[in-house]
């Protein structure tokens, strides 16, 4: 069996960033992923971003986009009217997710009239059409949870609402996501459970935003970036190291299927693809 991918997009805030991400997605888009993702702020800041990349993706390429709804600041019937108009669109996948609090907000607070949790979306969105929904899985529990066997049950809800499969929030201790696909098993989760893989761009940063996502950044892997801060070119090698060698041993493992959070950059993330034996796809004449 071949290795499937999918790319995780986010929609551009500046005319540069918006060049960076299109040329990313040229770059991408060759190697056939099952789809690609496209972010939504957590207060629906990026809304008509968010769809003006969906319906470009779905205009200029032959990409299949999913777009992220979350349950954060709005009302079911404005969540409803969202995933109404990605349907008229033609858009048959959809990210489901809780979504973060507010920027200056410390706890998730479920708006009075609108879905509670990421479990409650996926049954809304079950009934306005029958999408193909994604939805969020933590190896590592999810910061919030009270403890893992609550966040597993969750992650179960989800899938009994009627999600496809869940892609997990990025990590590097491979272990944690092998003992968390076993238990998903016991729990009797069938459907798949696709790591996710962020390679490593900026270490400082990625040490606080794995520090808010409850993710463990080995010893090891401070010491793979040690010294690096101001070496750019040797940075960017080491981080295609260290992700190449981590979805190698994850598909010893039996792992067929990957997802990759781009950053909206192109260039490791295709590294990575290609070690894994995911090369072009050319038009047959």
């Amino acid at each position: 069996m071949s290795v499937e991918v999918t790319f995780e997009f986010f929609p551009p805030h500046s005319e540069a960033m918006e060049k960076t991400l299109w040329n990313s997605i040229e770059r991408l888009a060759p190697l056939a992923p099952r789809f690609v993702s496209v972010t939504y702020g957590a207060d629906g800041s990026t809304r008509e971003r968010t769809h003006n990349v969906v319906a470009r993706v779905r205009r200029e390429t032959s990409l299949t986009a999913a777009p992220h709804l979350t349950c954060v600041g709005a009302t079911r019937a404005e969540v409803d009217a969202v995933a109404q108009t990605y349907r008229n669109l033609g858009v048959r996948h959809l990210v489901a997710l809780r979504g973060d609090p507010p920027q200056g907000e410390q706890h998730y607070e479920p708006h009075p009239a609108g879905y509670a949790y990421a479990a409650d979306l996926v049954a809304g969105l079950r009934r306005i059409a029958d999408f193909d929904i994604t939805v969020a899985a933590y190896p590592e529990v999810h910061p919030d949870a009270k403890n893992a066997q609550a966040d597993l049950d969750n992650l179960k809800r989800k899938f009994d609402a009627g999600a496809s499969r869940a892609i997990t929030q990025f990590f590097f201790d491979d272990s944690a996501f092998l003992r968390f696909r076993e238990r998903c098993t016991a729990a009797g989760i069938d459907a798949p459970v696709i790591p996710g893989i962020l390679p490593v761009t900026r270490f400082p940063q990625l040490v606080r935003f794995a520090k808010r996502c409850g993710t463990n950044v080995p010893r090891w892997l401070f010491e793979r970036f040690d010294g690096l801060d101001d070496d750019a070119e040797t940075r960017q090698l080491i981080a295609a190291s260290v992700a190449i060698e981590q979805v190698m041993r994850l598909e010893r493992e039996g792992v067929k299927e990957f997802h990759f959070y781009t950053l909206n950059r192109a260039e490791l993330t295709y590294a990575i693809c290609h070690a894994l034996g995911v090369r072009p796809q050319r038009e047959v004449a």
